[in-house]
């Protein structure tokens, strides 16, 4: 679906990526991983053709992104930003259906307001379509950003942080929307810092540190103790959940103890 081969993009003298490569099947959840800093937005970025790279390739169904124009690049790729803010009084209905855009000639058709209206109903954003988005709140924002992502009927979802700013409850919500239109053939690439959300979504993952791969596969040989210590700098414990055997991963933080009505810090 998706091959990105000896990716190398550079911000003025400082290059971000030296030579990454990652392919993307129909159908995948893969996450991004890796501290601030390491490329994973200019990964996205460069996917979306937001950016020019200085060298590599990238393919769409064996097919370059430099070839395709914005409305081709639209229809095969939608993409969920880090922060979102609309600062105008649209309904919500309006905004899903910026996301028919790159097919509408003159006017909208039936057949884009039936795909609107199911992007709506999958995400859980039909129930207020009046509504203005200067009135929603961030966790229904974000599904309002996505369902429009949807409306594009696009082959890859590339989503930045799309859970950064929203309580556990919006997060398990918006991650298990992505999971089920994965299982549908939606082809899904997302930049992700919380682990044990990446473990439980992703299939698989990509771990970046300083612009170049650390490691690629599943969340199980990726997610070890010694690559998260050399990835993060910082020592961790994953264990399995006895509940559903997903990943836990927990940094090994300093204990805070109180003893003779003093504190005593204890490294774990």
């Amino acid at each position: 679906m998706l091959d990105v081969k000896d990716l190398k993009v550079s911000y003025g003298n400082r290059q971000i990526l030296k030579g990454v490569d990652l392919s993307a099947h129909k159908g995948e959840v893969i996450g991004i991983i890796g501290p601030n800093g390491s490329g994973k937005t200019t990964l996205l970025k460069s996917m979306a053709k937001y950016l020019k790279p200085d060298s590599g390739d990238i393919t769409i169904s064996g097919r370059s992104i430099d070839d395709m124009d914005s409305r081709e690049i639209a229809r095969n790729v939608a993409v969920v930003s880090q922060v979102v803010s609309i600062d105008f009084d649209f309904p919500v209905k309006d905004v899903v259906i910026m996301g028919r855009t790159p097919y509408i000639k003159g006017g909208e058709t039936p057949r884009d307001i039936r795909i609107v209206e199911e992007a709506m109903k999958k995400t859980n954003t039909y129930q207020f379509r009046d509504r203005l988005v200067t009135q929603l709140s961030g966790g229904e924002l974000q599904r309002v950003i996505i369902a429009r992502a949807l409306a594009q009927t696009p082959k890859i979802l590339l989503l930045d942080e799309p859970t950064s700013h929203l309580d556990i409850c919006y997060q398990a919500e918006i991650f298990g929307m992505v999971k089920e239109a994965s299982l549908k053939g939606l082809t899904v690439i997302a930049v992700i810092h919380d682990l044990n959300l990446a473990a439980h979504y992703c299939d698989r993952i990509c771990l970046l540190k300083a612009g170049e791969i650390v490691s690629t596969g599943s969340p199980g040989s990726v997610f070890t103790e010694k690559n998260l210590e050399h990835t993060f700098n910082i020592k961790v414990e994953v264990n399995r959940l006895s509940t559903n055997n997903s990943l836990c991963i927990m940094p090994v933080l300093r204990s805070w103890q109180k003893d003779h009505n003093e504190t005593q810090c204890t490294v774990s």
